[in-house]
């Protein structure tokens, strides 16, 4: 019998993909007609094994040695380039493109699956791959055909890798301070002159050319985010090789994903093409900036599903400590999963982070049944996607460290680097507090509120199915949390109503995957194993166990609370 991966769960992969949202029956639509559960198969094992033999085996050093910046170039671990490249060789980054550039039209849900494979067994190697996608993808969609031909089909091959670049130092997430000017030129290109901040991906030697899509301003363009526009300013010249004027100022040295460079660069009179029209940056950059979140949220989820898999295997081979009704000091110690509090953890993490892949799967699948009321759904879901993991998952790994007792706080075991990784999570791509007034400012209160009120519908219609013990604190849950939304805003005022935003975000992303694992359980509803028994054992785990802690959270915002807004902040000390 096969060894059971420590990466991530092909098991757990095939429930949700096929027994759960029924992806095979995607193939019924013209987009996936060449496509089959054989080939869905397929793309998941290559996944599995490029990621396996790979990118897995140099986590550890990647983590260990992380590239350095000598003033002239930057050096990254060879493991690195020969991954990205059997990655590219692959075919997996045009796996979910038009045939047209050359993609396979693969479902986003299958390769949403694929690619946590890679991100579970080097986050930060995976990175790289994963910013050049949402680049390519940014392009395809408001590019002209020549900037498609240029720049994306040079990403798609895996010759050129992209990035986002949007922070600067000064302005952090508040992209309307955004100061990187942009000057018109006779030639109808564009000069760039400006600083930006925590790069991912922004230098090194691994591809051909780095292709930076940069916010800026042009000159004369008004204050605030309106007055952005965006950029493809390529690391080198295309026709001549040489550097862009795109300056590598230095490298930041982050507490985890420290294979993935984290640069600090400098654009003086870099050369520059405009992206669609002036002034529109920012809405062209939300497509790239939406695709990364849910990224986000799936790489969270695949962190912490590696740790607990660690977790659970450390913890049924670790003999420690014996029954608290069997004192004999001569009997064998037992492994230490058969103690509560260890089962108690794991059990946590199991709900976590096989609720959050059911999350992340959800929201892919949603792409590729495109319709009003599905894109709306997404927009409601995509805070929730982004942050929840990031939390939640996160938790699974603190987990994980806490099972393994003082090895998992030693660098002997690979725990403590994924809790490092994936702590990282809750502030890129907007921080969690950022994705709370998203949530609890525009999505659920959009178009009067009816991206909630679908949201709720369908979670009612799921507890309505499931069985009575179970489905009914989810629908209780649905009808406070709507309750609470409306006496939020009753006032309409911004001020009183998001002060606790993040209470909000986290009461509505519990009741999110509570249900999540209603949907679970029905989908496992009749059928019998071991399998099947932890799916509603941690069903039943996280409605009893985890869902309660919203009460609070909604008392608290239904409390009309407004200490955080009225302190003041010399009374911190």
């Amino acid at each position: 019998m096969a060894a059971v991966s420590k990466v991530l769960s092909r098991r757990d992969l095939d429930f949700l993909l096929y027994e759960w949202l029924g992806a095979e029956s995607l193939t019924a639509r013209e987009r996936f007609a060449e496509h089959s559960r054989e080939t869905f198969d397929a793309f998941l094992d290559v996944s599995q094994q490029i990621a396996e033999r790979d990118f897995a085996p140099h986590n550890r050093a990647g983590d260990l040695t992380e590239p350095t910046f000598d003033g002239e170039k930057v050096t990254i671990i060879p493991e690195v380039s020969r991954a990205l490249r059997v990655f590219a060789e692959s075919g997996l980054p045009a796996a979910g493109m038009d045939a047209e550039h050359g993609g396979l039209q693969l479902p986003h849900v299958v390769q949403r699956a694929c690619f946590l494979w890679f991100q579970a067994a080097n986050t930060a190697t995976s990175a790289y791959a994963m910013l050049t996608a949402g680049n390519a993808h940014l392009l395809l969609t408001h590019g002209t055909e020549e900037q498609i031909r240029r720049y994306v089909h040079p990403m798609i091959e895996g010759r050129f890798t992209g990035t986002m670049c949007l922070s600067e130092p000064q302005a952090g997430s508040s992209l309307s301070d955004v100061t990187t000017k942009a000057t018109r030129q006779a030639d109808g290109t564009y000069r760039i002159d400006g600083g930006k901040m925590w790069i991912s991906g922004g230098d090194h030697e691994l591809s051909e050319n780095i292709i930076h899509l940069v916010l800026a301003r042009v000159d004369g363009a008004p204050a605030g985010v309106k007055g952005l526009s965006l950029f493809i300013v390529p690391k080198r010249n295309l026709e001549t090789g040489e550097r862009n004027g795109v300056v590598l100022a230095g490298l930041n040295h982050k507490m985890g994903y420290r294979g993935t460079t984290n640069a600090v660069l400098a654009f003086e009179g870099a050369a520059g093409e405009l992206v669609g029209e002036e002034g529109r940056g920012l809405a062209y950059m939300f497509h790239m900036m939406n695709e990364a979140r849910i990224g986000v949220g799936s790489g969270a989820v695949a962190l912490g599903y590696t740790g607990y898999l660690h977790a659970l295997a450390y913890a049924r081979e670790r003999l420690q400590g014996r029954p608290v009704n069997g004192k004999d000091p001569l009997a064998p110690p037992v492994p230490i999963v058969e103690h509560p509090d260890v089962r108690r953890m794991l059990l946590a993490s199991k709900s976590y982070v096989e609720g959050g892949l059911a999350l992340v799967l959800y929201a892919a699948k949603l792409l590729d049944e495109p319709s009003p009321e599905n894109d709306l759904l997404l927009d409601v879901l995509t805070p929730i996607v982004k942050a929840w993991p990031s939390q939640w998952c996160r938790l699974a790994d603190d987990h994980a460290i806490q099972v393994h007792g003082g090895y998992g706080y030693t660098r002997e075991y690979p725990v403590e680097q994924f809790y490092r990784d994936n702590r990282l999570n809750s502030i890129h791509e907007g921080t969690d507090g950022i994705q709370a007034l998203d949530l609890l400012g525009r999505k659920v209160t959009m178009r009067g509120g009816a991206g909630l009120g679908l949201l709720l519908d369908r979670i009612r219609a799921t507890a309505s199915r499931a069985p009575a013990e179970l489905g009914g604190p989810v629908l209780n849950a649905a009808d406070r949390l709507a309750a609470t939304t409306a006496k939020l805003w009753a006032t309409g005022d911004p001020s009183s109503a998001l002060v606790n935003a993040t209470a909000y975000l986290d009461a509505a992303g519990h009741l999110v995957i509570a249900w999540l694992w209603l949907e679970q359980l029905l989908a496992a509803e009749g059928k019998e194993g071991d399998f099947y028994q932890g799916k509603r054992l941690a069903a039943r785990y996280f409605v009893t166990h985890e869902l309660p802690r919203i009460g609070p959270m909604l008392d608290l915002l239904d409390s009309g609370d407004t200490l955080l807004r009225d302190m003041d902040d010399a009374w911190l000390g």
